[in-house]
């Protein structure tokens, strides 16, 4: 059913709305919620009147409902663009369980389960379908989507589009070039860290029709933000989780850490687990919904984790190692205390911390010659000819190839990524293998072999009946199709695979998140390769910047914290959060202070001018003339109005009240 007037027919249950008052409709049978959050009615109204629109929304403000409630309510499939496989899983099944039809497409699914899909979609029985950027390099699934009648595009993490940003992903610029083969579609671009800069880069990236942002304010009242100076920060982190009660996360860089931390969390009595990229999937499944449902109170992590996780009880966040960025420390920051109540973002730090930070960047941009080095050494480890490898992708070990050929880590991955923005070769970790199986056993003595496990024993006759030439050969297994055919959780199936591999019935390869280099262009010798201007000098200015921004955050002691971050982001404001550790500690001076002293001095100063100081002072003219905290004496001028002591005059200039 098309459009009629103002009517418009919603796919997933098939009823008819008045388009002013539909949406509410929709949120109120969907999710149960009568009002929408600060901005998110003005994003579905822009939506539906088919403006580009980018959207600026703090982690936890709601961004997926921005675009979920407008995909009810359009005619068609919303395509959802975004870079995390299991977050395109969690929100496409929890859409299901809320009566909305909904999939997900990404690597390592059957043939067939994707053939089927995108058949669901061509024939308008889908109102969302999510995948990842990379997806849009397929040329069969452009032919596909040609065939679509795609009612709007959403692009979650908007500012990986942007190679300004702190998480440029080169694959995100097949987005734009999507946009042609769906005709009429509006785009939605949402994210929660972007700078000015990136804000404009990203609606130059996605060919918006005009310049068109909505963003809501990024200032959490019930988030306090803290630096701590601490010598022994894994002691700290105990310090702090043994104050703080409830759910937390705890990042740290590196892996190894991750696994350290927690050892000695759980040593000191903090029940804890580490979760890092590095585990099998199925691991990781596990760990994640161990904290999620509150078995695990801390999760020690990487970056790898939390990523659309939506659980509001977070009570602390702590950063056990110094972000590269405001920008990601804002995002993950931002996942404790979406429930409003009082929470906290705690940035511990030491000296060599701080130096390591600064030397992040000659890590982050190695020497042009280092990146040939490694190029070259890909194109050896791959076997990849000169003159070949254009269009193909391998898959690529990096815990082998490293010490083969003598490697640093981070450096040799900030080489692949600069490679990847140069246009020579992208390398990405979001594809994921299938699982591999092959009954080594033959069918004859199946017959004689006794399983105890009802679950293995119903595994084993299911791939059988689904697998043709499993006896003989590898037969490639979708678990997450298994585990719904079966009707168990994919954690039960795992242990029946592991069951049936012990028994020497199957030889069993648990899918694995790895990487996969794929050559943009043919492989040339390394000394022909060159690197523009902006994939290297500027990027590398950037780069510089966010680190000089997050030194400058950790070592500021005056500023409030929170309006630090805000103004990098943008967003100028005048009023102080009162409880980051900033604002804390200038209470404490304030009253240790008689505040009749700095009284005294603001009256003196507001007096000395011509005229009596009839012209008077602007505030930022007074707080500079006085030795004091900034905050305080912003404190007193409060005070000092509020008792008509002093007033504000022409061109909002402070003065002696008139009554003196």
């Amino acid at each position: 059913m098309g459009w009629s007037g103002s009517r418009y027919f919603v796919a997933s249950r098939g009823f008819l709305m008045n388009m002013t008052t539909g949406y509410k409709d929709i949120l109120k049978q969907y999710w149960g919620y009568e009002a929408f959050r600060p901005l998110q009615e003005e994003i579905i109204q822009s939506v539906l009147d088919k403006r580009d629109t980018l959207a600026l929304m703090p982690t936890g403000g709601g961004k997926s409902l921005t675009y979920q409630v407008p995909g009810l309510v359009m005619e068609g499939t919303c395509i959802v663009v975004t870079p995390l496989i299991a977050l395109m899983k969690d929100q496409s099944e929890e859409l299901k369980r809320r009566g909305v039809l909904a999939e997900a497409i990404y690597t390592g699914m059957e043939t067939g389960h994707v053939a089927s899909i995108i058949n669901k979609c061509i024939y308008h029985r889908v109102n969302f379908l999510y995948i990842s950027p990379e997806r849009l390099a397929s040329e069969h699934f452009r032919g596909y989507l040609r065939q679509m009648h795609v009612s709007m595009i959403a692009v979650d993490e908007a500012h990986c589009i942007s190679q300004w940003g702190y998480d440029f992903r080169p694959s995100y610029l097949r987005v734009a070039e999507a946009r042609a083969l769906c005709p009429g579609a509006p785009v939605l671009a949402l994210t929660a860290t972007a700078t000015p800069e990136v804000v404009e880069d990203i609606q130059d990236r996605l060919n918006f029709n005009e310049r068109h942002v909505l963003s809501t304010s990024f200032r959490r009242e019930n988030l306090a933000y803290v630096t701590r100076e601490s010598e022994e920060r894994m002691a700290g982190v105990r310090d702090i989780l043994s104050k703080v009660k409830g759910s937390a996360i705890v990042y740290a860089r590196a892996r190894k850490s991750t696994e350290e931390i927690s050892a000695f969390l759980n040593e000191a009595g903090t029940r804890a687990d580490f979760y890092h990229a590095g585990l099998p999937a199925s691991e990781r499944e596990r760990k994640q919904e161990a904290w999620k449902d509150g078995r695990t109170p801390v999760i020690v992590a990487t970056n790898a984790f939390g990523m659309g996780i939506d659980k509001a009880d977070v009570r602390v966040v702590i950063h056990h190692d110094i972000p590269d960025s405001p920008e990601a420390y804002f995002q993950e920051a931002g996942r404790c205390g979406r429930d409003g109540e009082r929470a906290y973002a705690i940035l511990l730090y030491n000296r060599s911390s701080l130096e390591l930070l600064k030397r992040r960047v000659s890590r982050g941009f190695p020497k042009k010659e280092f990146i040939r080095e490694v190029y070259g050494a890909i194109a050896s480890f791959l076997n990849v000819p000169e003159g070949g490898g254009k269009g193909l992708s391998f898959e690529f070990d990096l815990e082998r190839f490293l010490p083969l050929f003598r490697l640093e880590r981070s450096m040799t991955l900030s080489a692949i990524e600069i490679l990847g923005v140069a246009g020579y070769l992208e390398c990405g970790s979001s594809s994921s293998t299938r699982s591999r199986v092959t009954i080594i056993v033959l069918r004859d003595q199946l017959y004689e072999i006794e399983l105890r496990d009802p679950l293995a024993e119903r595994l084993l006759v299911f791939l059988m009946r689904t697998h043709a030439g499993i006896f003989v050969q590898d037969a490639f297994v979708d678990e997450e199709f298994v585990a719904r055919e079966l009707r168990v959780d994919r954690h039960a199936l795992y242990q029946a695979f592991l069951t049936l591999a012990r028994e020497r019935v199957i030889r069993y390869v648990p899918a694995s998140d790895s990487l996969h280099v794929t050559y943009l262009m043919p492989r040339f010798p390394s000394s022909y390769l060159t690197f523009g201007y902006d994939a290297y000098e500027k990027r590398k200015q950037a780069f510089t910047r966010r680190i000089n921004a997050m030194v400058t955050y950790v070592e500021e002691k005056s500023r409030c914290r929170q309006l630090y971050l805000m103004e990098y982001f943008g967003q100028a404001e005048g009023e102080r959060c009162g409880i980051c550790d900033t604002c804390l500690d200038e209470r404490k001076q304030l009253k240790a202070m008689k505040p009749g002293k700095i009284d005294a001095e603001i009256t003196r100063l507001l007096a000395t001018g011509e005229d009596g100081g009839a012209e008077g002072m602007e505030i930022n003219e007074l707080t500079r003339a006085m030795d004091y905290p900034v905050g305080l004496v912003i404190e007193r001028v409060r005070a000092l109005l509020d008792e008509e002591r002093i007033e504000y005059g022409t061109g909002n200039r402070l003065r002696l009240h008139e009554k003196r």
